[in-house]
C-alpha cells in the first residue's frame, strides 16, 4: 500500500472517529463534570405477553391519560396486528407526560426504558429530554439503577482535545507501521 493511500485512509478514519464521537456522545462540562446526553423512550418489553400488554395499553389510554390518537385507526401509528408497537407508543406518551420516572415506565413490568428510537415508517415517537450522569433530566429525576454510570470524573479526558489528539496520533503510528 502506497504512502499516499495510507495517509488518505488515516485522514478519513480520523475524521470519522472525531465526527462519530461528537455525534453519538455529546459531552458538556457541568460543574466540573461531564454530562452525557441521550434520548430515551419507554417501550413494551419484547418478552411481554399480549394479555398483560393489552391491559396496560387500555389503562394508559384510559385512566392513564396517554394521547392514543396516533395509534387509533387512521393514525400514523395504527397497527392492529402488533400490540408491542401499539402499546409502546402509549407507554412512551405516558412516560413523557408523567416526568420520566421509573414508575412511569413500568406498566406492571411490561415496559422498559430504551435509548433505541422505536419510530418506524410514518410513526414518530417523541423522545425524552435527555439522560445525564445516570439519571433522567426533566421535571422529575429518577435513578436509572445498577446500569447507570457516573461520568463526573471524565471531564479531564472527554472534555479536552488532548484525548482525541492522542487517539489520532496513535492511529497515525499504527497505520504507518503496518507494511
Amino acid at each position: 500500500m502506497s504512502l499516499s493511500v495510507k495517509f488518505a485512509f488515516f485522514c478519513s478514519f480520523s475524521s470519522l472517529i472525531l465526527q462519530a464521537s461528537f455525534l453519538f456522545v455529546k459531552a458538556q462540562k457541568n460543574n466540573g463534570g461531564v454530562v452525557v446526553s441521550t434520548q430515551l423512550w419507554c417501550v413494551a418489553k419484547n418478552n411481554a405477553e399480549d394479555a398483560p400488554l393489552q391491559q396496560a395499553l387500555d389503562w394508559a389510554c384510559g385512566p392513564g391519560g396517554a394521547d392514543c390518537k396516533p395509534i387509533q385507526q387512521g393514525g400514523p401509528c395504527y397497527d392492529p396486528t402488533d400490540i408491542q408497537k401499539t402499546a409502546s407508543y402509549a407507554f412512551n406518551d405516558y412516560f413523557l407526560k408523567k416526568g420520566m420516572t421509573d414508575d412511569s415506565c413500568s406498566f406492571d413490568n411490561t415496559a422498559a426504558v430504551t435509548s433505541l428510537n422505536p419510530s418506524y415508517g410514518n410513526c414518530k415517537f417523541p423522545a425524552s429530554a435527555s439522560a445525564s450522569n445516570g439519571s433522567f433530566s426533566g421535571s422529575t429525576a429518577a435513578d436509572m439503577g445498577s446500569n447507570s454510570a457516573d461520568f463526573s470524573g471524565c471531564d479531564n479526558i472527554l472534555g479536552t482535545i488532548w484525548f482525541w489528539l492522542l487517539i489520532t496520533i496513535h492511529l497515525f503510528f499504527v497505520i504507518f507501521q503496518v507494511n
